[in-house]
């Protein structure tokens, strides 16, 4: 996707919903008080995708934009989507408030922007705006200190009617006194960090047997995310939904609830799925949400954009306040998709001191008219890994064509870097439809078009739970991906045919090179053309993280200039018209019962092939003999850094025996906590790394003694 379609606009309002927001706004000029303050320039304090977002808002009426960058996001769309861009410098400087502010001042700029994430909750932060004569476009510290403290959120929203989960918010930090409450509440019960979000500093307790080990560990996260091991304890709700109501709030009192989202489809507590409305929701305890989300708003003089969360309980249809996210959400595209609305346009008129463009009833009408949508968060990850990050160049990127129903909201291009840094988010798909349904079936669709090499990918996961039938019928929670593993896990075997592509992609590809080349293919042929031997190839399945069984035997021989027949397994194809094009690299081949249009990428020993809205990972296995020519390590024994990370414990010594799926080492990266877990009872040869240490990707943590089970 090219840097110019990151910056259009990436939602588009038809004609009467555009008509009816000129005439609000028109109506708010009209009222607005002398003291408003207009922002002709901001600062944008953030990267990705949110910076390129809010500065498409702010370039569509006027304002002009700077943005700030790291030294490893030097190259990032963001930081070049503006002339006005400056270096913070090292990978934590986005937490530089004193300085952002500073540049935001040098640069003469009205407001800061502060995207999601980052200092976007930092009340502090929101606080030296204001005393700089700058406006956080957000509401006031004082709101955001509120509801970023979960027991005086949880306090406060019991003061003003908005049910709570049952639980203990208190001070007292003491883990035995924590785990007494937690006897109290009774297992299971939910550790949350009382300044968490985004699912850091969150773990479950079963039982009483595992709750200090969960304690630790979300202390030990909260700490290392937020600087603050505070934790609260609730009841744990076993079969809950996720419900989350966008809220705007103005300056002269005025609030309002634009719809809800279902965000349930969630993994590591974290969101990839969310849609609005809420699937299967009663009509009174929608409308009751909204009421009470508003209410919660008001109960801390909210100001602009925030989203009150709710756990909805399935088994009674109760609900109960989870947390207020003070900010623009990652999913807010869902709720502008089914409302018609710019929410960072809102955001910036109530920061100038405008009223709410817009009354509860008219954003009513505006949704009854405008259908469903769905958000799918395009990650960076390997679900086939417990969802654990990836990192890495982009190879190849093709996306979806943007329509009035489909919209990318991006932030890397092919050829970027997704940096093992920050969030491994690489954009976000939006589509809506007139009915449920409707939606997913464009969702769909859409998936099945976006094509993206290089790190490994959460598409083709996305792409099964859409097929779920109970996704489709829209029986959701928040341990969906859980309950249905073996469904949503499950892989098909690999077509002959896509083999057969793969293969002819190498041989085109070998081809170019010259005559003779051989760096793909086993024989004893001396070129390449007609009446030359048959020449093999060698490939395996590569499912990301393990060592698969399932390799592949592929034979060709070519027959004419662009004529070839392949046998694959015993599966044979004769005469089958073949070529490539260099520059898409896409393998178009005729077989005898079909036509096939294959694109196929290599990096290295790697081959990635999107054929029919599927992708494939393929490996070309190396030879031992070649291995310990390139002085590559025998890593048989040993347990590898799935990506590059931080050593944070190392629980083992050399010499123990453990038990399969035993803690061995527990690792951080993108502000992450993973425990990684022994494959097999063994004994402990070599502790390789210790705390504090830092790892590349496939890097041995910890090596086992040969012949473990």
């Amino acid at each position: 996707m090219p840097l110019s379609s990151l910056l259009r606009t990436s939602s588009r309002l038809g004609p009467p919903v555009v008509r009816r927001f000129r005439r609000a706004a028109s109506t708010v000029s009209a009222t607005t008080p002398k003291a408003q303050k207009s922002l002709d320039s901001i600062l944008i304090a953030n990267r990705g995708e949110i910076a390129l977002r809010v500065g498409r808002t702010a370039a569509q009426h006027g304002i002009r934009v700077t943005t700030l960058y790291t030294d490893p996001d030097s190259k990032a769309q963001h930081a070049l989507s503006s002339p006005f861009a400056f270096n913070l410098g090292s990978v934590s400087a986005y937490l530089d408030g004193d300085r952002i502010i500073e540049i935001a001042k040098k640069e003469g700029c009205q407001g800061i922007h502060p995207g999601y994430g980052f200092l976007s909750e930092n009340a502090a932060f929101a606080r030296k705006c204001t005393e700089a004569g700058l406006v956080f476009i957000g509401p006031p510290w004082k709101a955001i200190e509120d509801m970023g403290d979960k027991s005086q959120s949880k306090k406060i929203m019991t003061a003003a009617g908005v049910p709570c989960v049952p639980g203990y918010h208190g001070d007292n930090q003491d883990v035995n006194f924590l785990e007494a409450e937690a006897d109290k509440i009774k297992y299971p019960v939910l550790i949350k960090a009382i300044k968490g979000g985004g699912g850091k500093g969150m773990r479950i307790a079963h039982t009483k047997a595992d709750f200090q080990a969960q304690l630790q560990s979300a202390k030990s996260e909260a700490m290392n995310s937020f600087g603050d091991d505070h934790v609260l304890v609730e009841k744990y709700i076993t079969t809950p939904r996720h419900i989350e109501v966008q809220v705007f709030a103005d300056k002269h009192g005025n609030s309002v609830a634009l719809g809800e989202r279902d965000c349930s489809i969630q993994r590591r507590h974290q969101k990839i799925l969310e849609e609005s409305p809420a699937p299967h929701l009663p009509e009174a305890t929608r409308k009751d949400i909204w009421a009470k989300a508003r209410s919660a708003a008001l109960a801390v003089g909210y100001e602009g954009a925030g989203t009150v969360e709710f756990i909805f309980d399935n088994d009674t249809g109760e609900f109960f306040f989870m947390e207020m996210n003070t900010r623009l959400q990652v999913e807010h595209p869902v709720t502008e998709m089914v409302t018609g609305q710019d929410l960072v346009h809102w955001q910036l008129k109530i920061a100038e001191g405008a009223p709410l463009p817009l009354t509860q009833e008219d954003v009513e009408a505006f949704m009854a008219t405008r259908g469903h949508a769905i958000e799918a968060r395009i990650y960076a990850e390997n679900p086939d890994q417990g969802f654990i990050p990836d990192s890495g160049t982009l190879l190849h990127v093709r996306t979806p064509a943007a329509t009035d129903d489909v919209r990318i909201d991006a932030g890397f291009v092919a050829g970027d870097d997704v940096s093992a840094h920050y969030d491994p988010m690489i954009a976000k798909l939006i589509v809506r439809g007139n009915t449920r349904e409707e939606a997913i079936r464009k969702l769909a669709a859409a998936l099945e078009e976006y094509e993206v090499a290089g790190p490994i990918t959460n598409i083709e996961f996305l792409k099964t739970v859409c097929r779920s039938p109970d996704f489709i019928s829209g029986n959701v929670e928040t341990g969906y991906i859980e309950k249905h593993r073996e469904e949503l896990f499950t892989r098909e075997a690999i077509e002959p045919e896509v083999l057969a592509q793969v293969a002819l992609a190498c041989l085109h590809h070998d081809s170019n090179l010259g005559s003779g080349t051989q760096a793909n293919f086993e024989g004893s042929a001396m070129g390449f053309g007609p009446g030359y031997q048959a020449r093999q190839i060698s490939l395996a399945e590569l499912t990301p993280g393990t060592k698969s069984d399932s390799k592949f035997d592929i034979r060709v021989q070519q027959t004419g200039d662009d004529t070839f027949n392949v046998d694959v397994g015993g599966h044979s194809f004769e005469q089958v018209v073949s070529h490539r094009d260099p520059a898409s690299k896409v393998v178009t081949s005729f077989f005898p019962h079909t036509r096939l249009d294959t694109t196929v990428i290599r990096d290295e020993d790697t081959i990635i092939a999107f054929q029919r809205g599927t992708q494939y990972r393929l490996t070309i296995p190396r030879a031992k003999w070649m291995e310990k020519a390139l002085g590559m390590k025998d890593v048989t024994n040993s347990v590898l850094a799935p990506m590059p990370c931080k050593v944070l414990r190392v629980e083992v010594e050399a010499g123990d025996v453990v038990e399969k799926d035993q803690p061995l080492v527990v690792i951080e990266s993108m502000k992450m906590e993973t425990v990684i877990r022994s494959p097999q009872r063994g004994t402990i040869s070599k502790v390789v790394h210790k705390a504090g240490d830092q790892c590349k990707s496939g890097t041995p943590l910890v090596e086992f003694e040969e012949g473990g089970e």
